[in-house]
Formats: C-alpha cells, structure tokens, sequence
C-alpha cells in the first residue's frame, strides 16, 4: 500500500522546491458544530455580525501574505473550516477574488474548496464557484444513515447529500471528493455497508475514509461513554469494507496519514479515480513543502528542505484575537521565513 501511494505522488512532490508553496484559508463558520470535530470554529448564526469584519481580515491577511512570499511560487490554494459555504456567497466570493488578485489565477495550479455540509450547498453558491474556476470541491456525508447523522449534530438527511451532489455535477464540477468517518457512533458493518452502497451510486472522483478520532476539545471527548462503538475488531471489518467498495469504484489509495487518538490505530486514507489526486492533501501529509495558513486557526508550516524540517507558526484560535491581532500573525510568519529566504544559507 505504501509504495504503490508512494508511486502516485512521486510526480507531484518531486522534485522538492524551497521556491514553491501552497496557501491554506480557513473559514471557520459552522451551521452547528459536530460531536467528533476539534476545529477551531463558530457557530454560523451566533457569529454573523462577525462576517464580513473577518472577511476583510482574511482578504488583508492574504495581500500581507503575497508580501511575505514574493519571489515565491503557489501551487495550490486550499479553503476548508469550518464549512466555507456557510457565509454568504458573496462574501466567499470577494475572499476568492483576493486570491486571485494577489496571486494570479493562471498561477495556481489547483483550487479546492471545502463545500461539506450540504445543508449549506444551493445553486447560487455552486453557480459563483463553478464561475470562478474552482477545481474541486468536497460534499462530505460522513455516513448516509440519517439517524446517525442527527446522532453527530448534523442538520440534514442523505436525500439532502444526493441532492447537492447531483446539483454541483450538473453544474459542471468534474471532481468532488467525499468524506466518510469510521466508527461513528451506534455504527457498525451493516451501517458502513448501506452508507458504501449509496456512494457507489454517486460515484465521486475522491473519496476519503476517516477513522474516528476522539480528539480532546471534541464533544464527543466529554459525553462519549453516552455512545455505542464499534471495537477493534468491528472497525476493522468495516474498514476493509471501505477498502472493497473503493476497489469497485475505480478509487486507488493516493495519501494516506495517522491521527492521534484513533480508534483502533487504524489509517484515514485518501482514494481517487486517476488523475483526480488532489495535490494540495498529498502536500500537507508528506510535509515537503511550504503550506502558509490564513485565517482564524490555521498553521502555517514552513518546509526547510535542507533540513527535511517543518517550522509551524500558527494563527489564533479565537475570533476576536484574530481580528484584533493580525499584525502580530504577518510578523510571526516574517519571522518563520526568515530563514527560508536567506539566499546566503543556500536554503
């Protein structure tokens, strides 16, 4: 499995480039926040007196950015959360334009935008993202079994999964990735199989197969012995399920990483149909090139590849920090690539 995923990325992280980065931008807005998840993120209706300040931060944040890496190379621009289409199209829209504004649409070779929660997924917004030439995006059901879904805190059903995703097809996306969770709670291989069974009807370019992280800041953390899981041996018969379906719809593995706190010590794995890898999520799990993070949240990791080290820097979890304290990010990340600019080092 390792070699053969080796082989698949080999083209598009070889050669190493000190003079090549990515760009993350977290848009950390949610329509409710799911038990498992850890993320730094708001609850959308709460915080949306707060959109359009932060808007204009990010937009900010990233012109400071395009500073920082003059000289530099994008290869890929990667916005996730948070659900990004919780906020208003118009206000996603004007964050997209600041990408390309500052970096040059032509220049980025793959833009992928984290659409997720299909409750916040309609026509105008997928009509503005096609528009704008986004590569590819995410529709992430998780599980299709709706009573876990309302288990997780998720406030739509699998019709409503079906429906955003026949929508963006027919508005003329070409590759849209696909997140599962293994292991959630109440689930087990009869679950796993129905939701395999419902994706292999949609037939996504990408699919991703998380296993269940309890991760400390999660609600899941605090209220799990409320739930059934799955142990050991459930979770891994209901992974080498994912693995047949997977076979069955022409999905290969392409990426492949570990997370502490995961059931069984099993693997998430990344599969895509040929020629549909997304580059960005081979970047960020080899950990061989720049990845600079903007907005609430994200770290900016900076690859020294004549060290074969990273230097993390990371932005303030806490929205009000990050409104109020964005010139002290821009000179923390100054500061990170000082060393990665210095031309006398040979870096």
């Amino acid at each position: 499995l390792i070699i053969n995923i080796s082989k698949r990325q080999r083209k598009y992280i070889y050669p190493l480039n000190k003079d090549r980065f990515s760009l993350y931008i977290s848009i950390p807005f949610c329509p409710s926040r799911c038990v498992y998840c850890s993320f730094p993120s708001v609850p959308v209706a709460r915080y949306s007196s707060f959109i359009q300040d932060y808007r204009d931060k990010l937009i900010w944040e990233i012109q400071k950015i395009r500073e920082l890496m003059e000289g530099k190379s994008i290869n890929t621009v990667y916005i996730g959360g948070g659900t990004p289409t919780a906020i208003p199209p118009k206000d996603l829209e004007k964050i997209i334009e600041g990408v390309y504004l500052n970096f040059g649409e032509a220049n980025i070779k793959e833009f992928t935008v984290e659409a997720g929660r299909p409750d916040t997924i309609n026509k105008e917004i997928l009509i503005m993202l096609n528009r704008h030439n986004i590569d590819r995006i995410s529709i992430n059901p998780q599980t299709m079994n709706d009573k876990t879904l309302k288990l997780i805190g998720r406030n739509h059903n699998k019709e409503d999964i079906k429906r955003a995703y026949h929508l963006a097809k027919e508005i003329g996306f070409k590759v849209i990735n696909m997140d599962l969770i293994v292991g959630l709670p109440s689930e087990g291989k009869d679950e796993i199989i129905n939701t395999l069974m419902e994706i292999e009807k949609l037939d996504p370019e990408n699919l991703t197969v998380h296993t269940l992280a309890v991760k400390r800041g999660s609600k899941f953390k605090e209220t799990m012995d409320r739930y059934t899981v799955g142990n050991q041996y459930t979770i891994e018969d209901m992974i080498e399920e994912t693995t047949n379906f997977a076979n069955k719809m022409d999905l290969n593995p392409y990426y492949l990483y570990r997370q502490k706190q995961m059931m069984g010590n099993f693997e998430n794995i990344g599969y895509s149909k040929e020629g549909t890898e997304c580059i960005y999520n081979m970047a960020i799990m080899e950990e061989k090139e720049t990845i600079i993070g903007a907005g609430m949240g994200a770290v900016s990791k900076i690859f020294f590849p004549e060290e074969n080290r990273l230097e993390r820097v990371p932005n303030f979890k806490d929205m009000k920090e990050y409104l109020e304290r964005t010139d002290e990010l821009i000179e923390r990340k100054k500061k990170g690539l000082t060393f990665l600019h210095d031309n006398r080092l040979n870096i």
